[in-house]
């Protein structure tokens, strides 16, 4: 009894929320769309409950309605897919060389992706300090004026050569999103020359002295390299690194 308790904690999920899923996963390979009818006949809910439920599926981007009255998946759909696929497909890559950052720097290490006005934590590897900046997997940021926003805008979709050689990198900013917490961050490529995303060590501001910062410019921008490479892309000539 008590192993089955560890398992899985004593909390109940929501009934509308179930029921929402059911649907989206009532769908199946090979359909373009599925009318309302089949929708519960395979769900076994009915149909005033199917369609409150598509309305705010529909909102949300997951369930699109046909002319016919029938319902396809939507865009977001794929969004999540392609999110999942991206980091099956990188992880094996990425979170090596995550680890061997905070090996090597003591602080957080993180890869971030754009998505749309947002900048997403694929993957990260905490700091072993207790004082660290406390952000989640799948946690999804604005692009605002930080060094992780900033890479990404810079080389999202393709990197515009002129601007990009005038950048020096890693690009470094303290107090940019929270006034304790400082970063720094570089580009990976992948295949074709396309952003990858951001590669970032993050730490409160009392431990970017001088001296750590020249030290983790040189490790993390050949960690960018080596990532680069290992995802299929080259490293572009023209970035500046500042620790040079």
């Amino acid at each position: 009894m008590a192993e089955k308790a560890k398992r899985r904690p004593a909390l109940e999920g929501v009934a509308a929320a179930d029921r929402a899923l059911t649907v989206l996963s009532a769908f199946r390979k090979g359909d373009r769309s599925v009318s309302l009818a089949e929708l519960a006949a395979r769900t076994g809910l009915v149909k005033s409950t199917i369609m409150r439920l598509a309305i705010s599926l529909e909102d949300h981007g997951y369930l699109a309605r046909e002319e016919d009255g029938s319902y396809r998946l939507d865009a977001e759909v794929l969004r999540l897919g392609t999110i999942y696929t991206q980091s099956f497909r990188m992880e094996a890559h990425v979170v090596p060389v995550l680890e061997e950052l905070v090996a090597r720097t003591g602080e957080t290490a993180a890869f971030y992706v754009r998505r749309g006005e947002q900048r997403l934590c694929l993957f990260r590897v905490d700091s072993p300090h207790l004082l660290r900046m406390h952000v989640r997997v799948g946690d999804a940021l604005p692009l605002d004026s930080s060094a992780i926003a900033q890479v990404l805008r810079a080389f999202t979709p393709r990197p515009l050569p002129a601007y990009a050689a005038a950048l020096e990198l890693p690009i470094v900013t303290m107090g940019a999103t929270d006034p304790h917490t400082g970063a720094m961050a570089m580009p990976v490529f992948g295949p074709n020359g396309a952003l990858a995303g951001a590669l970032v060590l993050s730490a409160p501001v009392i431990r970017w002295t001088p001296e750590a910062q020249a030290a983790a410019r040189s490790l993390l921008s050949e960690a960018a390299v080596t990532l680069t490479r290992r995802l299929g892309g080259e490293m572009p000539e023209w970035p500046r690194n500042a620790a040079e």
